[in-house]
């Protein structure tokens, strides 16, 4: 094999290496001595064997999906392990993955419930062993897990070929199942319950609540609904309500979110030059009625938003639809949602019969409400897998990073995905121009997909013209999002923009059967009636040859933003 041969002639240098050493002497004569070969211990060999392997370019391929050591850190250590970042665990063997008290590292799947614990004694890049196979290790910041115990203990078959691949798949009888019943309470993932009080203000509560579960238990904060409806770019007094699109908006505008302390809830007052204290690049909309996706998302990411109809009115009022013993809820008829809840979690065998009205069958969401601890099971209530508006509308966070993560973000679009725009069939092209305010690095670019499976095409003009320099545009990612939502691309490599110079981020976007993938802000509502068409510079194409003005051919602007850093 390949890797045999490159290994053996590294054991083969070594050798000649120490069969040639000599010593002088004083009148500087050579002096032979007795050659007894390569005093070559294991761990000097592995030290050899790691790095020419971390130098090669190392693939784990699992189930059609492939991790790098270029692109996602993975890396062989002294003891010849492939380790894998922590924060890629969730994703590379699509489970939960949860870091507790900052050293407890919890991977839970159906029927397992691993733990991993910081270990910080041993100093692997010395060959150092760990404490137990089942030991987190510190590297460069991040921390890491053996890529091998995972594998096996979750059920994955696992070969190493000879170019430097890993080859791993899934078994049939472990595909990815879920608990029949979960409850993010009992995982220190819940965040704490709140009183929305007499305010249309379940939206903000809702979204927020759903942002908090998905940064615990790593990271706990209390954020402000004072804020994020007061300070979004909507036309919406507190008392009329919102949506869960106005706070993807606001979110994904880096208007926000702060934190509740800085601004506080119910005074009336909200400080708008407060700055945002956290990043959200990433947020997720699971397809209507998708229980399993649903289950998934609040699994692996935390609370999902979603939304009922309700006649109740805040915590003490009666309804025909609740069972106040049973903390059960189900409405089912034609009444559109008028109230928004975060699912935290299921119950598959919860009976029917708990309901008011007749369920088609037994389960559950576990929901936690804005209507204070007084309401349902401190503040927490069963809604029917068969109510008519649970699971509709459902949003999970899925990015949070911190707000140190980029300098700068260019966007025309502070009221987000108000509409859709397309040429009447799957795909079509997308332009927005910018003007650096610096020297800077564009490294990353954030739009929206309007529908499942999206297909997208990133690209970018550092030095723009007119339309005819969108012909000059330069690939700089490409991919698939398997759900629609809010998603940032990050570049491979960054580019430099030089200060005073327009740029333009082009995205291409296919959307399986959809006629209008593009997603665009535009005065629609009464909403929406004060979006600026003014702030943005947008063209569009259907084939990425002819670009026209999208404020002036259809009055919008695009959602496409840029993110960069400033250049050092």
């Amino acid at each position: 094999m390949r890797e045999l041969k490159k290994y053996g002639f590294l054991a083969g240098i070594l050798c000649l290496a120490v069969f040639v050493k000599f010593r002088f002497t004083g009148q500087g004569l050579a002096q032979t001595v007795e050659f007894s070969g390569a005093d070559l211990r294991k761990e000097d060999w592995n030290t050899v064997i790691a790095e020419d392997v971390n130098q090669e370019h190392i693939v784990v391929n699992i189930n059609g999906r492939a991790y790098t050591n270029l692109e996602h850190g993975i890396y062989m250590d002294q003891n010849r392990e492939i380790m894998i970042p922590a924060d890629l665990v969730r994703d590379v063997f699509d489970c939960s993955v949860h870091l507790y008290e900052g050293r407890r590292l919890m991977v839970e799947t159906k029927d397992q419930l691993l733990e991993f614990v910081y270990d910080e004694d041993p100093d692997t890049r010395k060959g150092e062993p760990r404490k137990s196979e089942q030991a987190l290790i510190r590297n460069q910041g991040r921390l890491y897990v053996p890529f091998a115990v995972l594998a096996q203990k979750l059920g994955y078959s696992y070969e190493w070929d000879s170019g430097n691949q890993i080859l791993t798949a899934q078994s049939a009888e472990n595909g990815t199942q879920l608990p029949y019943r979960y409850d993010l309470r009992e995982r220190g993932r819940a965040p704490k319950v709140k009183d929305q009080g007499p305010y249309g203000t379940c939206w903000a509560f809702a979204s927020l609540t759903a942002l908090e579960s998905a940064m615990l238990p790593e990271d706990e904060v209390q954020l402000s609904v004072d804020h994020m409806n007061q300070n979004n770019s909507f036309t919406s007094p507190s008392k009329d309500g919102g949506q869960y699109t106005m706070a993807m908006a606001y979110l994904a505008a880096w208007q926000g979110p702060v934190y509740e302390a800085d601004d506080p809830y119910g005074d009336g007052v909200s400080d708008a030059a407060l700055e945002e204290v956290r990043h959200v690049q990433e947020m997720q909309i699971i397809d209507a009625k998708d229980l399993d996706g649903i289950k998934k998302a609040v699994f692996q990411y935390g609370g999902v938003e979603s939304c009922i109809y309700t006649t109740m009115q805040g915590g003490e009022g009666e309804s025909s639809y609740y069972n106040r013993e049973k903390y059960a809820y189900c409405y089912i008829g034609e009444e559109r949602p008028n109230h928004d809840v975060v699912i935290i979690g299921w119950d598959d065998h919860f009976p029917a019969e708990s309901f008011p009205v007749t369920a088609a069958g037994d389960g559950a969401f576990i929901c936690q409400n804005s209507w204070g601890t007084d309401f349902g099971d401190d503040g927490v209530f069963y809604v029917s897998y068969y109510d008519t508006n649970i699971g509709m509308h459902n949003l999970v966070f899925t990015e949070i990073e911190e707000s140190t993560n980029y300098d700068s973000i260019y966007q025309s679009d502070l009221c987000g995905w108000v509409g859709q725009l397309g040429y009447d069939k799957e795909s079509m092209y997308g332009a927005n121009v910018f003007t650096a305010r610096s020297e800077e690095d564009l490294a990353a670019a954030g739009f929206y997909t309007t529908g499942k499976d999206t297909d997208y095409e990133v690209f970018v003009v550092p030095e723009f013209t007119d339309t005819k320099s969108l012909d000059q545009r330069m690939p700089v990612a490409s991919g698939r999002f398997a759900n629609a939502g809010y998603h940032t691309v990050r570049f491979p490599q960054s580019v430099r923009i030089a200060a005073g110079q327009k740029f333009a981020v082009v995205v291409w976007l296919s959307t399986p059967n959809a006629v209008r993938p593009m997603a665009i802000e535009y005065a629609a509502d009464a909403l929406t009636q004060e979006a600026d068409l003014t702030d943005g510079e947008g063209y569009i194409s259907t084939k990425g040859r002819k670009w026209v003005s999208a404020e002036e051919a259809t009055e919008c602007n695009l959602c496409i933003k840029a993110y960069t850093r400033l250049a050092k």
